[in-house]
């Protein structure tokens, strides 16, 4: 005779308690103290340190979601790494790394950001939620649920310990990943057009690239001297690889390509990774095979970008996290796009339990979302053939930085996610933004194919860039309402002025390229008001001798 099933009643049911489920209940939790929330969680805790996930580099607004908006900066300080920034070495089918064009910063920037060791993290976020009264259950396996659309509770069936169990919940979130439960019980699911596959595996020792030279001027150029402590990229034609140090001692590689330069086929297994970095990656392949006895897994994913149709609902159901959409692991946006959807899915909460008329609002933060996620998937989509380009690519990074800091990282650093008002006040200046970096993105993709780029042992450092550092330790400032319309309104001129200056540059290398589109955007001259040059130090200086000529005819 079977025991009967045991039933709960909760405010929030949260199916999934990986980063964004644990993450928004710990959230909801500070906005609502007082809610009943449910956490059904299907593996076990505690689980295995450099558990196999991506998304352990994170960028500014994840950071700052988790260590200021969550309250967790000890942790993130004691127990993982903070980053040395974003590194690119442009060293396809290259022996010595400190033969070729470098970018990154020589010394840390004002705003961290972390490297996240996601057991760890989850672990500590499991047993975080529970301190905080929070119903977390692990082991528990989702069988069956229902969307109420009458207003009723929604009904949750799940198997925990052996025993069936049910639980009804005013609100349903989905943050079970890639399983998508309602995005499938919905037919939710969208294809975005991003063609990209990523092979990733860790091993239990630590790889540092500076153990791959032995020239001491290129050992000391960054101070601390730490380049592994940064997200090493290595890319090449169509791909790049990842190099990732987690604070339980392990090191995550990773390789994500455009499938439509290199097939799945190749890449699909660990024996067939290590002979595509022997051509491509030379240096790194000896690293691996040296320690390959400390190989901790491998898994290879095919088309990991993906849209949705819908993501918040005045149902009571919301998605976050990968149960949603998914981008590409390239700048790191996994954790942002979880920290701006569990702000709005808190928000429609909130207001649903202050009998607001919260409704209408999942539909303006879903198109904010949506807006968010379409300019951001312009950084990747069709992307990845240019990221071999020496002259072309490393603007591309400056260019996606300052759209990032300046329009994105603003709107979350200051809380205005939310801020309908406010927002609608600066349309104007948001919405050309927006259109400018899409212009943007198709013109550096004709430039890169028109400009090859030629590779030289050189550092273009990006602390170096002194309007850039500023835009970066801007992050941290506190604005009110008249400041933060300010500070968009500069961001817009900002992001003028340097389209203006890549725009000379392009047409000093390459007179035939097209550039009348983004030419048509452009309201101000070119350059900074104080006359420095903002791509001063990222070009070479003969191409900004070009460039200071072609300038002097630009219309």
């Amino acid at each position: 005779m079977h025991a009967p099933t045991q039933h709960s009643v909760h405010d929030v049911v949260i199916m999934g308690g990986g980063l964004a489920g644990l993450t928004l209940a710990l959230q909801l939790r500070q906005a609502l103290p007082e809610l009943k929330i449910l956490v059904l969680e299907r593996r076990a805790h505690p689980v295995p340190e450099a558990a196999h996930k991506v998304g352990e580099s994170s960028v500014e607004i994840a950071a700052n979601y988790f260590d200021t908006v969550l309250g967790l900066k000890d942790h993130l300080q004691d127990h993982q790494l903070r980053k040395f920034g974003f590194r690119f070495f442009f060293s396809e089918a290259h022996e010595q790394i400190d033969q070729v064009l470098e970018l990154g910063a020589s010394h840390h920037l004002s705003t961290p950001s972390y490297q996240i060791d996601r057991g760890i993290f989850e672990n500590f976020l499991g047993k975080r939620t529970r301190q905080h009264g929070v119903q977390f259950l692990d082991g528990a396996v989702i069988r069956k649920f229902s969307l109420s659309q009458t207003g009723e509770p929604h009904q949750v069936e799940f198997d925990v310990d052996g025993r069936s169990m049910t639980a009804s919940g005013r609100w349903l979130i989905d943050a079970s990943g890639r399983a998508g439960l309602i995005k499938k019980h919905l037919a939710l699911a969208m294809d975005n057009g991003h063609q990209a596959n990523a092979a990733w595996f860790r091993l239990a020792t630590r790889l540092d690239v500076n153990d791959w030279s032995d020239d001491t001027a290129w050992l000391q150029r960054c101070t601390p001297p730490d380049r592994w402590l940064s997200t090493n990229h290595l890319v090449g034609p169509g791909y790049w690889v990842w190099l990732i140090p987690l604070s339980s001692g392990s090191h995550s590689v990773g390789i994500v390509a455009d499938s439509r330069l290199h097939p799945s086929e190749q890449l699909d297994s660990f024996e067939k990774t290590l002979l595509w970095l022997d051509t491509h990656q030379p240096q790194l392949a000896q690293a691996v095979r040296k320690r390959r006895e400390s190989l901790q897994d491998f898994a290879y994913l095919r088309s990991f970008s993906y849209g949705c149709k819908q993501v918040f609902s005045a149902q009571r159901w919301a998605l976050t996290g990968e149960s949603g959409v998914f981008l590409d692991p390239f700048y790191s946006p996994g954790g942002d796009f979880i920290a701006i959807a569990n702000t709005y899915i808190t928000d429609l909460v909130v207001q649903d339990f202050a009998d607001k008329g919260f409704g209408k609002y999942a539909a303006i933060y879903e198109r904010f979302f949506f807006s968010f996620y379409e300019s951001t998937l312009t950084l990747f989509r069709d992307q990845y053939p240019m990221f071999g380009n020496t002259g072309v690519f490393p603007i591309k990074v400056i260019w996606d930085y300052t759209y990032y800091w300046g329009v994105l990282c603003q709107l979350f650093f200051q809380r205005r996610l939310t801020d309908i008002a406010g927002l609608g006040r600066l349309r104007a200046e948001l919405t050309g933004a927006v259109n400018l970096n899409g212009a943007m993105q198709e013109y550096l993709r004709a430039w890169a194919l028109a400009d090859p780029g030629s590779n030289r042992a050189s550092m273009i450092d990006q602390a170096s860039l002194d309007w850039f550092a500023r835009l970066n330790a801007g992050l941290r400032d506190d604005l009110d309402d008249v400041h933060f319309a300010e500070r968009l309104r500069s961001t817009t001129t900002l992001l003028q002025a340097l389209a203006s200056e890549i725009v000379a540059a392009a047409q000093a290398s390459c007179p035939t390229l097209d550039s009348g589109t983004i030419r048509a955007m452009l309201h101000i001259p070119s350059g900074m008001p104080s006359g420095v040059p903002l791509l001063s130090g990222v070009l070479p200086p003969h191409k900004r001798r070009d460039m200071d000529k072609t300038e002097a005819v630009l219309p």
